[in-house]
């Protein structure tokens, strides 16, 4: 009976799909819903008496509330200003896309803009064009990234562990933070102790509690901090008790004592806030980053972060997201980018958030790549975590990008682990924080997370942070500690981090430490990129590094498995093939390299079994099986079609080595076929013997139900093409221009 409001099968299916999981909502500007060019932005304008800001985006100097006193008095060059703000809108978005336009014009020009002016120019640009400017305008010429190391019970072994192998991959900055604010100490020791096994020279932070964090940081226990919050609206500010002027102060604070140091925005916080002002995202975010700028601070943590999930909900959200970052790097600012929040249910859409940022590369492509188990991630699920490693390393090998990462030889991995954890038992043990058995360093060596580890006394974490805070210890304890017990190359590593705070290199813009502690920066290392053939390449030992992924297959690989097999059929030359004259037969038709340099078909079954099954069913038949092999060509329904005209009955079955198989007779063309099984991978064995059965029925003039093949939607050339390219060029090597010759069979016991 038909329905009429029933749904279709289709809209019932797509609406289970993950990305019906997501929020999706219509603009909104007046409750800040909206990404780009809000009806209420004000229009950009800037008006100078004096030296002075007297006029910004069409406020008078009487209304400025405090982001625009903090902006107009440090975040404007007014010597620029005029200039700039009289520059037409499409034509600096021009010169920001044009790799002929250097990019300290872009800079220059930059500086004299206000928020509004920002904001109207990245509105105009499409997302091509955004990574286009992107390639040019970010800082460092060579792209890095961050991971977060967390795990829900602060085990400091677990992450010490865990952040040696981040190190080990290649990130080069690590945060962690805590579920308890109490267990910020012992998480922040155990990271900077692990951060330094197996390479040198990664930035630490702990991200908590403001006044902790710069604590720590005092200590000696972090080594850079990113997560003080800026807002793009005064009323947000006064509801977390801050100002502009405050911020700064703490951003002086790290700076005096060599930390580095970037604030953190993001488009959407306002929104969450409920004061947006009805203002767009993009533009409040203008003004976050003209407020970092003004401050002093080296750079921004930004794009979406926390308020991500609100951003993508409106449309041309992530568009915007991609203009945050860029905006951060037309103020000559380390643009640290977002990625680090699990922005939809959909996997096809999260990776579409990220990819394009590697694609044009920015100072860090992730402010948290979560190198532990999704649910270890204490900061939430970032938009990639542990779990997605090798598709990031293959991707990253895919295009040829820089992503920061490699693989790493599980055994390796466990290595250097094993040498985190112990090195953190021992400063643990040696500082009076805690004791830990083998069990619990063997467990957190091999374990992929928490799950895998015998439980914490409940009290350990906070015990061992309160010991570290009553008791004053700094970043000097542990080495003292680490080179009592043995650990003398990370304590040096240790105390190297403790140096570099002292040289003060690190509070360059966008800074890091590569792993022969060079110091990258704008100053050190700037961006270059002027159009095809400049800016950052790989070398090529990165390349042949970025190649090195786990599931890397080679012909050698494929030689060794056709090896183990060998043997496994006799295939004697009983001379030339000729045509039979016994209607009750069925030749089978082998390809050139089949039981000779061939022996296991893509499905995994030997040759012998192949040829077996197919045999078997010719036989259950009544019938009788001839056996020859094509010489002349690789192509199934050549072999098909020459093995029917020398059948007696006329029908063949045709087998390729690599698994794929089909039915043929003599009358047909040879691309013409009764039955073709041409995915080898999914052909079974009884599927093998039916295609016999089947074969042998046609000679006997029946007209059986053809075969098919188990229905699948899993992608197998993925898996096995680059396997046909090796096995297809083995088939080609014994191919000769000769008859086909007449074979006997042998199976050895």
């Amino acid at each position: 009976m038909y329905v009429q409001d029933r749904a279709s099968a289709r809209s019932e299916y797509l609406a289970s799909r993950p990305i019906s999981e997501d929020n999706l909502v219509p603009e909104d500007p007046a409750l800040g819903l909206v990404a780009f060019s809000s009806p209420f932005d004000p229009q950009p304008s800037l008006r100078l008496q004096d030296g002075c800001i007297v006029e910004l985006d069409g406020k008078a100097q009487a209304d400025f509330d405090m982001l625009d006193e903090f902006i107009a008095r440090h975040g404007i060059d007014v010597s620029v200003a005029e200039e700039a703000m009289a520059t037409a809108t499409v034509d600096f978005a021009r010169m920001i896309v044009d790799p002929g336009v250097p990019r300290s014009e872009v800079t220059r020009l930059a500086s004299g803009m206000t928020p509004a002016k920002i904001a109207a120019t990245l509105a105009l640009l499409t997302p091509v064009e955004i990574l286009q400017a992107m390639q040019k305008m970010r800082v460092r010429r060579t792209p890095s990234i961050q991971a977060h190391v967390t795990n829900r019970v602060d085990h400091p072994l677990l992450i010490a562990a865990d952040a040696a192998s981040a190190v080990a991959l290649g990130f080069r900055e690590l945060e962690t933070t805590v579920p308890v604010l109490r267990h910020a100490p012992s998480n922040a020791l155990a990271l900077l102790i692990g951060s330094q096994v197996g390479q040198p020279g990664a930035l630490t932070q702990c991200s908590v509690e403001e006044r902790t964090e710069l604590e720590l940081g005092m200590r000696g226990l972090t080594t850079y901090a990113e997560t003080v919050s800026v807002y793009g609206t005064e009323q947000v500010f006064v509801d977390g008790d801050d100002t502009p002027w405050s911020k700064a102060f703490l951003a002086s604070c790290y700076a005096s004592r060599g930390l580095k140091m970037r604030f953190t925005s993001g488009s959407g916080a306002e929104v969450l806030m409920g004061a947006s002002e009805g203002k767009s995202m993009l533009y409040l975010e203008a003004r976050c980053i003209a407020l970092t700028r003004a401050a002093g601070a080296q750079g921004v943590q930004n794009g979406g972060i926390d308020g991500v999930n609100v951003t993508a909900s409106v449309p041309d959200g992530m568009r915007e997201v991609i203009a945050e970052n860029l905006c951060v790097m037309l103020h000559d600012l380390e643009s640290c980018s977002g990625n680090d929040t699990l922005m939809s249910a959909s996997d096809i859409r999260r990776t579409a958030h990220t990819f394009p940022l590697l694609l044009a590369g920015t100072d860090f492509l992730f402010s948290g790549f979560g190198s532990v188990p999704a649910y270890d991630n204490a900061f939430g699920p970032s938009n990639m975590n542990a779990e997605d490693l090798d598709d990031y390393l293959v991707v990253q090998r895919d295009w040829g990008f820089e992503g920061g990462l490699r693989w790493r030889d599980d055994a390796d991995l466990v290595a250097v682990r094993r040498r985190a954890a112990e090195a953190c038992r021992a400063v643990f043990e040696a500082l009076g924080l805690a004791e830990f058995s083998d069990e619990d360093v063997d467990a957190c060596v091999r374990a992929h997370g928490s799950l895998d580890v015998p439980a914490l006394p409940p009290e350990l974490p906070e015990v061992a942070s309160e010991r570290v805070m009553d008791a004053g210890l700094t970043a000097l304890d542990a080495v003292g500690a680490l080179h009592e017990r043995g650990y003398e190359l990370e304590a040096e590593r240790v105390l190297e981090m403790i140096r570099q705070r002292l040289l003060g290199d690190v509070l360059q813009t966008s800074a890091i430490l590569n792993e022969d502690l060079q110091v990258l920066s704008s100053l050190t290392d700037p961006n270059d990129y002027a159009g095809p053939g400049t800016g950052y390449r790989m070398a090529p030992d990165r390349r042949n590094e970025v190649a090195r992924v786990r599931n890397v297959w080679s012909a050698a690989d494929l030689a060794l498995e056709q090896t183990r097999s060998e043997g496994c059929v006799l295939l004697r030359d009983n001379g030339p093939a000729l045509r039979g004259e016994r209607a009750d037969e069925v030749v089978i038709g082998l390809s050139p390299a089949f039981g000779r340099d061939i022996w296991v078909a893509l499905n995994g079954m030997t040759v012998a079994e192949v040829l077996r099954a197919v045999l078997a069913g010719v036989e259950a038949e009544g019938l009788a099986a001839r056996l020859i092999r094509v010489r002349r060509s690789i192509d199934l329904g050549s072999i098909g079609s020459t093995a029917a005209r020398l059948s007696g009955s006329g029908l063949s079955v045709g087998l390729q080595a690599k698994g794929t198989a089909l039915i043929h007779r003599a009358d047909l063309p040879p691309l013409a076929n009764l039955e073709l099984l041409s995915i080898a991978p999914r052909i079974t064995p009884e599927l093998y013997r039916q295609l016999g059965c089947n074969a042998a029925r046609y000679a006997k003039g029946l007209v059986p139900e053809p075969l098919l093949l188990p229905e699948s939607s899993e992608p197998l050339g993925p898996r096995y093409h680059a396997r046909v390219v090796a096995l297809v060029a083995t088939e080609r090597r014994l191919a000769e221009n000769a008859d086909p010759i007449e074979l006997g069979a042998a199976w050895p016991t």
